[in-house]
């Protein structure tokens, strides 16, 4: 984040930003590796298409790529922080400081009333005081014996309230004047009655009274002025009452003090006794100021007034400039009249005066600031404006009075401040200012009327006549200019200097770190101690001085560029600026005019919203929301630019409108009024992916349960551009539209955990009804079609949010499409396929009779498949590979089939859901999917068009038809069964113990998989697993409800059959089918009334406190009766629709440092100096092993190296790049990685693929930066894992990612299951296998690129990408290798096709030398060598004549390996050979000697081979692995 096009260094510029300027790619999604604790929206920052080091791939956007050249360096993928979060929000790190409110507190201080008690009795001296000769004479600056006593008196108490009213001029002070015991009490009562709750200032001054006793009595008079009478501190206490500030000025003072605490104490304590609370607030809580201690004096010193604590308080300027010139020698003989004369007025900082009085108070601000808890200066400093000028004026107080050996103390009792190293600049000032005094008085003539002080002087000039001129001065000389004071600008450059030299950076817990909080660390003893945790440096001692600075024109800027800088240092920093009271300066900003300011108001307020959502108040009380629509709202002028980086800027006012707006319908109206919506519509075409995503956000904080605005979005055609929006190259950005899809249709975007939503698209009254239900239809399947192959998890995570509120809805037509899904299922477990047996095609027909004309009939027919396609996408998910996606989705499924199970279909005679389901048979991943389901007939229509057809719709290459035959069927296949889920659900399965039902699906429960336990292989857990499965049966008892099927938590019983009503049941599956059909638009037409009566009505009438799902089950028609089927949710628990943490997530970004180098990037730190010596590791191997590959194709390949014993079939092999690190698996599904330099196990995982199948691809990907392994398994699943190597990540394997990277898989005989390609270079992963389309994936979007149709018949076997080219070649199961070029369409891309290989090709790959050659091997015993350009092989290798059965090429030399294939009949010996491409004979062999001869199949049907091969991208060693769990490493001889 930069201003005005670039960052510069001090000047109050920006910091450095990353080392390298850019970190975005061509597909503007992924931020710099090294960053993964960046929120990155979608992972970038800057915008152009250069990757870190300064080259790029052209992308291929829909499907064709324009230019070749891809010679970009190695870029790490599935690196930034989505892949550490999924889009979940980062927990505080442990470090993280109590957020204390900044706020005041409802009971703040507030000063309303005062009573200012002066006990003088002048020229009468107290019997128990001896005064020196001279002595201090002065009170409030008046020497009471140059007049009469009344009248000195009286001036006294008038100068004393102007003195407090120049603190705080809006509260009326009253003098009391040698008063009475009895005019005390009558003056103190009075001033409580006038301020009624509010705080009451009592100042006493007992200048001509005896010093207050140690038992707390302070002195007054009796009427005759004849006798001191003692008044008890108890008895003020009873009159004044509480809230209170006392000020005692005078001789003993810690008297009154101590022992106002001590009955303010019991005071307390019987209240609670005798009323059973304590006063609010507590008499303990007074605020007390003393001059000094109990066994203190105070000073007489002539040159002091008698009055000097209360000069302090009140004059601050005029003792603080008297006590400097009598304590510093300046050469000028400065005179306390000349003193006096200093120009100005306390008021006006531009003035000399007004100048020191904003030093003074920026000083003391910060004495206080760094001195005292957070807790304190808030209450003191930042909750009254009186209270807040008093203590800072007794900061002076105390540095002046200790020097005349007097104490001032306060309750609560402050740290000592007189000493700060703060008062050194206070000098400075004056000095500097002081000098300038003479040349300032030389011209000027002197004023008449000697003022006392400086304060009365101020309110005398302030109060003139302002059209009065000034008398010209007789002297030619040009009048002195008064040059200002640095101290703002140098206290800024000290505070520049703070951030750019390493204030960002952390450091140890110590003294100059942040406080953290005392309990902080308050865990077990295996808690790990806080030294072990970085923490940020302590905040800079000039933090409220820059405060300040925000009030002066001239520094404004440069003290808003310091303070945007520090609030981007994280939350703690924006807290601090918070707690220091920065709030109403930065609102008052957004008065500004000035352009400049705009960008880096917006930069802090943005931070400052994401810290504090509850500023969203403010902001609309103060109607600063128009600040940021009306930047928001600015058309972008190519030729100038109204705002510096204006698409990020304008990403920042949308996140701050949607912070606004964000569950507050006053926010909401707001942005509605100044048509933020309008202005986010027309960003979400914008090129930058952040503006679109943000204006995504905003829409969905805007129209969250706004009936109003949605019902203008969709007049718009917003619904139809969001979903457009599916198709962005950011994951960010297509997360973004589904989660305003989903506030559209009802979830909840507030932030509040328990408030999930529902309600759908609200009433849309513009639409006639069954346009608003095919609208809402069509936007979930529109979604769920173009998002359910997303390689995203977070992607995939919001659609599921998406679909739960239409399953909320419109939950009949789910149940009956899981009561279609289970009938089918049982008809084909059960073989019963005949046409007879058919009863949901047979109730489908029935239904469809129901309605007359044709096209009624047809719309409803596409209505119901658009909800099975729903369904099966739903299923689909339930069994995903990430497990919080795969548990998400369950939460929705079982809520579904807990619905089936309390329906009507239970208690159809025809049913087969009272009966047990079969026994679910091994899952067989290879058979045959083709088989579709009886719904064929019906699904032969395009997706329902949008209410508006003038829009285009969404263009699918796919029909309903093959949709929902497909995902239904393959959703039969991956999971063990959906009837398996519904016994395992309905059979009394545990569900979480909680009272709410939450918590982490249990294996041998409802898990994430539904196989058994003994069948399931749990793979590493992702990094921020916030996977949690809610039970549809809530646990507190279900109260009973006067309706036909009575709620069952644990409907077992009614699956075994067991009779539960007596009377025969006469309707038929249509019926039911109709009635819950019918059920759901009920709930939809009281939907819409509730909406034209101006409120939503979330429960039916009578249902009392039930839950949503059994209020809203319950729809009363016209005649007041129950509609058949209603009632099917009475027990069932209201889960739905999910909740979404994306928003927060988002939000993130917005917390976190901009301007700043991460950790990683930051030189010096750990992750730096790691990386930078791995760079330096890196180059120097690549150095060695180019000079050993020139000769290693000469040399022999038979030098032992180790070998490691695995315990298992080694089925795939892979070596790492750099580090010492092989990856092996086994022929199911456990991974292991091994340090074989070392012979020693790193860790060992499961990938987590089913039973049945295995890992058939492997790949180490990253391997500059670290690596992440990559495995493709039969299943068709893609899973990428990290953390594998626990010298490097302290923490455990974790899986980054995972996706289906194939969809289609066709049943084979004998198949290869998934075979990948991975580019790194480019970012590509090219997916095939058993399947007729080769995948192409793009790992910056994480999304598919294209379907390539492979144009043959058999499974294809090995694929390899050719560097620098858009180039691929891949061989195939009948022997044909075929060469591809992507930038053709996907029905032609294959180029050429060669022929020559009779039997499986094993293996192809590049040739290593020549980049237009490649070689492949084939089972038969031939390796060829092919020339992409012509058509025959160049050369033939027959290496073993009776079978090869794994060949590897290296990537650097010219050298392959092939070992024999081994068979039944030839088994006892397998020879490993390695040739060079430049002989004919090989040059070494590796012959393995077998004990037992092998079994009759492969260890896996996926892997046709009994052993496997590798060799090491850059060592000259090669790894061969055995059926007696041996892998060997062998390397070449090199020559010395």
């Amino acid at each position: 984040m930069f201003y005005g096009g670039q960052r510069s260094n001090g000047n109050g510029g920006w910091n450095p930003g990353r080392a390298n300027g850019s970190d975005r790619d061509s597909s503007e999604t992924e931020r710099d590796y090294r960053s993964p604790s960046h929120s990155d929206p979608s992972s970038s920052n800057t915008r152009n298409d250069a990757d870190m080091n300064g080259f790029h791939e052209p992308g291929f956007r829909g499907g064709s790529v324009t230019t070749l050249p891809e010679s970009s360096p190695i870029l790490p993928y599935w690196s930034v922080k989505r892949h550490l979060t999924c889009g979940n929000p980062t927990p505080p790190p442990p470090w993280a400081p109590k957020m204390t409110p900044w706020r005041a507190s409802p009971t703040k201080l507030k000063t309303s009333n005062a009573a200012l008690v002066l006990c003088l009795n002048i020229d009468v001296d107290p019997p128990d005081v001896v005064k020196t000769n001279p002595c201090a004479v002065l009170e409030c600056w008046v020497d009471p014996h140059t007049m009469p006593s009344y009248k000195a008196l009286e001036v006294i108490g008038t100068n004393l309230q102007h003195q407090f009213e120049g603190l705080s001029p809006k509260i009326p002070y009253k003098p009391i004047l040698d008063p009475s015991s009895d005019d005390l009490k009558s003056n103190c009562e009075k001033a409580r009655k006038m301020a009624g709750d509010e705080t009451v200032l009592f100042y006493y001054n007992g200048h001509g009274v005896p010093k207050p006793t140690p038992s707390g009595e302070l002195w007054c008079f009796n009427t005759t002025y004849t006798q001191y009478i003692p008044v008890s501190i108890s008895d003020v206490q009873a009159h004044l009452k509480t809230p209170c500030v006392y000020i005692w000025d005078c001789s003993a003072a810690g008297h009154l003090l101590n022992n106002f605490i001590t009955f303010a104490k019991r005071r307390d304590d019987e209240a609670n006794m005798h009323h059973g609370g304590y006063p609010d607030p507590p008499y303990s809580d007074s605020i007390q100021l003393a001059a000094c201690l109990a066994d203190e004096q105070l000073p007489s010193c002539p040159e002091l007034p008698a009055d000097l604590f209360t000069s302090c308080l009140t004059s601050p300027i005029d003792i603080a400039l008297r006590y400097f010139i009598t304590n510093h020698q300046l050469p000028l003989n400065l005179t306390t009249d000349m003193v006096l004369q200093l120009p100005g007025d306390l008021k006006d900082r531009r003035t000399p005066l007004g100048e020191l009085n904003w030093i003074f108070t920026a000083i003391t601000d910060t004495i206080a600031w760094t001195t005292f808890s957070r807790e304190v200066f808030t209450r003191l400093y930042r909750s009254d404006l009186l209270v807040a000028s008093l203590f800072r004026n007794f900061l002076l107080a105390e540095r002046i009075m200790k020097d005349y050996h007097c104490t001032p103390h306060t309750s609560p009792p402050l740290p000592p401040t007189n000493t700060h190293p703060l008062w050194a600049s206070w000098d400075l000032a004056v000095d500097s200012c002081l000098r300038q005094l003479p040349e300032l008085l030389k011209n000027t003539k002197p004023q008449t009327g000697a003022f006392t002080s400086l304060t009365s002087k101020g309110r005398r000039t302030s109060s003139r006549d302002p059209n009065i001129t000034k008398e010209p001065t007789t002297s030619t000389e040009k009048p002195y200019v008064y040059v200002p004071s640095r101290f703002f600008a140098d206290q800024l450059t000290a505070f520049e200097v703070w951030i750019s030299r390493g204030g960002s950076a952390l450091t140890r817990p110590g003294p100059m770190s942040l406080p953290s909080n005392p309990d902080q660390y308050s865990g077990t003893s295996s808690d790990a101690p806080p030294e072990h945790h970085l923490v940020p440096r302590k905040p800079p001692d000039q933090l409220p001085i820059v405060l300040q600075v925000l009030l002066s024109q001239p520094h404004r800027l440069r003290a808003l560029i310091l303070l945007s800088q520090f609030v981007d240092l994280g939350p703690w920093a924006v807290h601090l600026a918070l707690t220091i009271g920065i709030f109403p300066y930065i609102s008052r900003l957004l008065q500004a005019t000035g352009q400049d300011l705009r960008p880096v108001l917006i930069f802090i307020w943005a931070r400052i919203l994401a810290v504090d959502p509850t500023c969203q108040v403010d902001l609309y009380n103060n109607q600063g929301y128009k600040y940021f629509a009306n930047v928001l709202a600015i058309q972008d002028d190519p030729r100038q630019a109204a705002i510096p980086n204006s698409s990020e800027h304008k990403a920042m006012c949308a996140f701050i409108l949607s912070a606004i707006a964000r569950d507050y319908p006053n926010g909401q109206n707001a942005c509605w009024r100044e048509r933020v919506f309008d202005s986010c519509f027309e960003r979400l075409d914008e090129g930058d992916f952040l503006l679109r995503q943000w204006s995504a956000l905003c829409i969905a904080q805007v129209w969250d349960a706004n009936d109003d605005i949605r019902v203008y979005g969709v007049d718009r055609g917003t619904q139809d551009k969001l979903i457009a929006l599916l198709n962005d190259d950011s994951c960010e950005v297509r997360a973004a539209a589904l989660y305003a899809l989903g506030t559209f249709l009802g979830a909840s975007g507030s932030a509040d955990e328990t408030k999930l939503g529902g309600g759908g698209s609200g009433t849309m009254y513009q639409l006639v009804e069954r346009i608003h239900f095919r609208m809402e239809v069509a936007v979930v399947t529109g979604a769920a079609l173009a998002i359910k192959e997303d390689a995203s998890p977070m992607v995939r995570k919001e659609l599921l949010v998406l679909i739960s509120c239409l399953v909320k809805e419109w939950r009949g037509y789910f149940i009956v499409c899981a009561w279609i899904y289970w009938e089918e299922e049982r008809r084909r477990r059960e073989g019963t396929a005949t046409q007879d047996d058919d009863i949901t095609a047979q109730a489908v027909m029935e239904w469809l009779d129901d309605f007359g004309e044709d096209d009624f009939r047809e719309e409803n027919r596409v209505l119901l498949s658009s909800f099975f396609t729903i369904f099966s996408v739903l299923l689909e998910l339930s069994v995903d590979p990430y497990q919080e996606v795969a548990t998400n989705a369950q939460t929705v499924v079982d809520y579904i089939t807990a619905l089936l199970l309390e329906s009507p279909f239970m208690r159809l005679d025809s049913t087969s859901l009272n009966r047990p389901p079969p026994a679910a048979p091994d899952v067989d991943h290879s058979s045959d999917r083709s088989r579709a389901p009886s719904l064929q007939s019906m699904h032969t229509v395009q997706l329902p068009p949008s209410p508006n057809p003038g829009r285009p719709t969404i263009q699918r290459s796919e029909t309903m038809t093959g949709s929902i035959s497909s995902g239904v069927t393959n959703t039969l296949r991956r999971t063990s069964s959906f009837a398996n889920a519904l016994r395992n659900l309905a059979g009394g399965i545990a569900f979480p113990t909680s009272e709410d039902g939450r918590a982490s699906p249990r294996l041998s429960q409802s898990g994430v998989s539904r196989m058994d336990a003994s069948e399931i292989s749990r793979p590493p857990s992702p990094n921020l697993n916030y996977a949690q499965y809610t039970s549809p049966y809530s646990r507190p008892p279900t109260p009973t409800y006067s309706s036909q099927v009575p709620p069952s938590p644990h409907p077992s019983s009614q699956l075994m059959g067991e009779p539960q009503h007596s009377h025969v049941n006469d309707f038929l599956p249509s019926d039911v089918m109709g009635a819950l059909m019918e059920e759901d638009m009920e709930r939809l037409r009281a939907r819409r009334r509730a909406g034209s009566h101006g409120k939503r009505q979330h429960h039916a009438p009578g249902m009392g406190e039930m839950s949503s799902p059994s209020g809203s089950t319950f729809s009363v028609d016209s005649n007041s009766s129950v509609i058949l089927g209603l009632g099917t949710g009475v027990g069932i628990r209201d889960v739905l629709p999910l909740k979404s943490r994306f928003y927060d997530w988002c939000a993130e970004y917005f917390k976190e440092p901009q301007m700043r180098q991460p950790e990683a990037d930051e030189p010096g730190s750990e992750q730096y100096n790691y990386q930078v010596w791995r760079q330096k590791r890196n180059e120097q191997i690549i150095a060695e092993t180019e000079s050993q590959a020139k000769v290693a194709q000469s040399c022999r390949w038979d030098r032992p190296v180790t070998t490691i014993q695995t315990n298992y079939f080694p089925a795939q092999i892979a070596l790492h790049g750099y580090d010492p690190h092989l990856v092996v698996t086994n022929e199911t599904d456990m991974i292991t990685v091994y340090d074989w330099t070392q012979r020693k196990r790193l860790s060992q995982f499961y990938n987590g693929n089913p039973k049945g199948t295995s890992i058939t691809s492997l790949h180490l990907i990253n391997q500059d930066v670290g690596g992440i392994i990559l495995t493709g398994a039969a299943d068709g699943v893609i899973r990428l894992f990290r953390n594998y190597d626990p010298a490097v990540s302290t923490g455990p394997v974790q899986m980054v990612s995972a996706f289906r990277g194939i969809n289609e898989m066709v049943k084979v005989k004998r198949g290869a299951g998934v075979i990948t390609s991975w580019k790194q270079s480019g970012g590509y992963l090219f997916v095939g296998g058993d399947s007729r389309v080769i995948r192409v994936w793009d790992a910056h979007t994480e999304s598919q690129v294209m379907d390539i149709d492979t144009s043959c018949d058999s499974p294809l076997t090995s694929m390899f990408c050719q560097e620098g080219t858009s180039l691929f070649v891949a061989g195939f199961a009948n022997g044909i290798i075929q060469l591809f070029d992507r930038r053709l369409e996907e029905e032609d891309a294959v180029v050429r096709t060669y022929s020559q290989h009779e039997s499986w090709v094993q293996n192809v790959k590049s040739h290593p030398l020549i980049h237009d050659q490649f070689l492949s091997a084939s089972l038969d015993g031939e390796v060829r060598l092919w020339d992409i350009r012509g058509p025959d092989s160049l050369q033939t290798w027959d290496v073993h004549p009776q079978g090869i059965s794994v060949f590897d090429v290296h990537e650097q030399t010219g050298v392959f390996a092939a070992t024999s294939a081994i068979s039944q009949a030839n088994w006892r010996t397998q020879r490993t050979v390695v040739h060079s491409l430049s002989r004919t004979a090989a040059m070494s062999a590796l012959s393995i000697n077998h004990i037992n001869p092998p079994s009759r199949e492969p260890p896996s049907p996926f892997i046709p081979r009994y052993n496997s091969l590798a060799f090491h991208p850059r060592e000259m060693v090669y790894a061969v692995g055995s059926l007696d769990h041996t892998v060997r490493l062998m390397g070449c001889k090199l020559k010395s």
